[in-house]
């Protein structure tokens, strides 16, 4: 039998391929700087937001576009699923959306109820 695959993620799981509009998550995007020597320094940073689009299922660009609100202001950025630069994608909730791509949520106000797994 197969299960839904809302059902099968745990926390720290890379989920790349199971993404799903609504879903809250955390992408650790690697990000290179150079210091005032020129030396070069890796480090990982995460962005926390609400999956509005997922594009290409499985294709080598596929891609996810992600929003969140800094500081009052809605920020969306468009990850590349198999880029080197996206070491990690984690579930945190799945939320319940109307359409298969919200982009209502732009200008939505009220809060989006949370799929009860």
């Amino acid at each position: 039998m197969i299960q839904p695959l809302v059902n099968c993620f745990f926390m720290s799981e890379d989920i790349r391929f199971g993404l799903l509009p609504g879903m809250i998550v955390k992408v650790h995007q690697k990000i290179k700087e150079k210091n005032a020597k020129g030396e070069e320094k890796e480090r990982i940073q995460l962005f926390e937001g609400t999956v509005i689009a997922v594009k290409h299922g499985k294709e080598s660009g596929a891609t996810v576009t992600i929003r969140k609100i800094s500081g009052g202001v809605g920020v969306e950025k468009i990850f590349p699923i198999h880029s080197p630069v996206v070491a990690k994608i984690e579930k945190v909730r799945q939320m319940k959306v109307r359409q298969a791509r919200p982009y209502y949520l732009r200008t939505h106000k009220k809060r989006l109820k949370e799929v009860k797994e």
